[in-house]
């Protein structure tokens, strides 16, 4: 079901206008810190002293470096990748029944898209974001709600996220399962990421990425709603992917 999930999530991604790539799953520092997971403040990054590398919390961060340095020309905008990698977590700081499970996990599947972006054209590339989210959710038929995050509870690094959460009936609670976000030029100024205008002039260029999706709370949110007296019922979309219809 897992296998199912990631391969319909890179599916509709690439469907979308994404182009997939393989990423490193360790980085160095000055990817870290390009991105903006380093300096590591609340020490959420797993890191091999031996080899001074980091294991990456999410793909944003390789994929995002494979532009540092990178003056792409204005018609080369917007540049769509996606990825699927494991995601490597401390969780520095998290304890209790909230934490247990396909809750909170040191090492989780998730698929991200990220975007580069025109200035004047981010924010509407981010409310695409949000509904292209928003169809992978409604084809799984998954109960969500979409939240729009204040500044206090952002990340440093971004001007503007919208939190996705699904609905878990055993916890009786919602949990998150995607962040979309648009940087703008925070991480495209540490990278020197760039384009050049028909003028001639260099800009830094507008970074966005987004979780579509983290694969552990999806499929608990799966099994979950799914859940029949006769087994778990595979959703619609994914029986193509699967080749059966129920886990009995």
């Amino acid at each position: 079901l897992q296998r199912a999930l990631i391969a319909y999530f890179l599916d509709k991604n690439t469907e979308a206008g994404y182009k997939e790539y393989q990423v490193p799953h360790l980085v160095n520092e000055a990817s870290g810190y390009g991105t903006g997971q380093l300096p590591d403040k609340e020490g959420q990054m797993y890191h091999t002293a031996a080899d001074d590398l980091y294991l990456i919390p999410t793909a944003e961060v390789p994929v995002t470096n494979m532009f540092r340095d990178v003056i792409l020309t204005e018609n080369e905008l917007p540049v769509l990748c996606t990825a699927y990698t494991p995601c490597f977590r401390r969780e520095a700081g998290s304890y209790g029944a909230h934490v247990r499970g396909l809750n909170r996990l040191h090492q989780f599947d998730k698929v991200e898209i990220v975007r580069i972006e025109h200035p004047d054209n981010s924010y509407v590339a981010l409310d695409g974001m949000v509904e292209h989210v928003k169809m992978l959710l409604q084809e799984l038929k998954l109960p969500y709600r979409i939240l729009r995050l204040c500044g206090g509870d952002m990340g440093f690094t971004s001007a503007l996220t919208y939190d996705f959460e699904v609905f878990s009936t055993a916890q009786d609670r919602w949990l998150e399962i995607s962040s979309v976000s648009n940087f703008e030029t925070f991480q495209a100024n540490r990278l020197k990421l760039r384009f050049r205008d028909r003028d001639g002039k260099n800009h830094l260029a507008h970074t966005l990425n987004g979780s579509s999706l983290a694969l552990p709370r999806v499929l608990a949110g799966i099994l979950e709603n799914y859940q029949t007296p006769e087994g778990i019922v595979i959703p619609e979309v994914l029986r193509s992917y699967t080749g059966f219809d129920i886990i009995n």
